[in-house]
């Protein structure tokens, strides 16, 4: 679990529970191995699927625990389900479960962007306890940024459950869903925006001299200190800023230039626009087919 993380009292599961996670790309197995290291749910209570058999052989022997392109079997054991798919997938991983013999009990935690509660739950056909989730690629290293919220059916306990899961991997919040898409945009897509900016001002102290690894780190711890400083203080940016922009200093000289660029206004736009584009995602999940030999051509594909 991140050191920074703060989690709930509710356990993810009983001793005697199973947890499966269907699709075990860079995702579902971070979340795998947050839940192993953390002591959310030991390594034998959990199971996955996949339907590329070289991923499934891979994540295997990574992981330590059962990953299989034939894990209809293994469904009705299930007490939680993860579902870490590509959102066009939705339709045909749900219908896999749902064929499968999924019990009504089951916990469904879905990180399919732009598929709503709704949605899921309308593909599903079904009353299981839904709760959709968000994190970031961050939680690669302990540091994601998840953001849960549930579904008609699902209590606070379930909520509670699935936060505790993806706080083994970083912070969650709970927030309403009606929020999910502008989530989706901020943090969701957040680490490519400053991935960029981290770029940009690494070129820029090889422009000006240094070295481009010494660049690098430079850039990188700054971002990382900064934002500890923002969760630590509680402190408005703004007033962080002022603290480090003497008069006629460095800073200010470029925070002018910065402001000239109309950085304020740019960033602004590409979360606009990265909101408008996540609630298309789930637009294009169709129908689930009655076809179970479609169900496992297509299902177990990491978003």
């Amino acid at each position: 679990m991140s050191k920074h993380s703060e989690p709930t009292k509710t356990p993810v599961v009983a001793s005697n529970m199973t947890l499966g996670v269907i699709g075990a790309g860079v995702m579902g197995q971070t979340l795998i191995r947050g839940m192993i290291s953390s002591g959310v749910i030991a390594k034998d209570r959990i199971w996955a699927g996949d339907k590329h058999s070289a991923v499934s052989a891979k994540a295997a022997e990574a992981l330590g625990v059962p990953v299989e392109t034939d894990f209809h079997h293994r469904v009705p054991t299930a007490d939680v389900i993860l579902i870490c798919v590509k959102p066009g997938d939705a339709p045909v991983v749900l219908g896999t479960l749902r064929n499968a013999g999924l019990r009504q009990d089951t916990l469904l935690i879905s990180i399919l962007a732009g598929v709503s509660t709704d949605r899921i739950e309308s593909l599903l056909g079904t009353r299981n306890p839904v709760v959709r989730a968000m994190p970031n690629t961050p939680a690669v290293v302990g540091e994601g940024m998840t953001a849960v919220c549930a579904g008609s059916s699902a209590s606070n306990t379930h909520r509670d459950r699935a936060q505790r899961i993806f706080e083994a991997v970083g912070k969650c919040l709970p927030v309403d869903e009606i929020h999910f898409n502008a989530v989706t945009a901020l943090s969701g897509s957040g680490p490519g925006y400053q991935f960029l900016i981290m770029e940009a001002l690494a070129d820029a102290g090889v422009r000006v001299g240094l070295p481009r690894s010494l660049a690098l780190t430079l850039v990188a711890q700054t971002a990382l200190g900064a934002a500890r400083m923002v969760l630590d203080s509680g402190r408005h940016p703004a007033a962080l800023r002022d603290d480090v922009t003497t008069p006629a200093g460095c800073t200010i000289a470029g925070l002018l230039m910065l402001e000239d660029g109309r950085i304020r206004s740019v960033l602004a736009r590409a979360v606009e626009e990265a909101t408008k584009t996540a609630a298309h995602l789930g637009a294009s999940t169709g129908k689930i087919s009655e076809n179970p030999s479609s169900h496992r051509a297509s299902s177990g594909s990491d978003h």
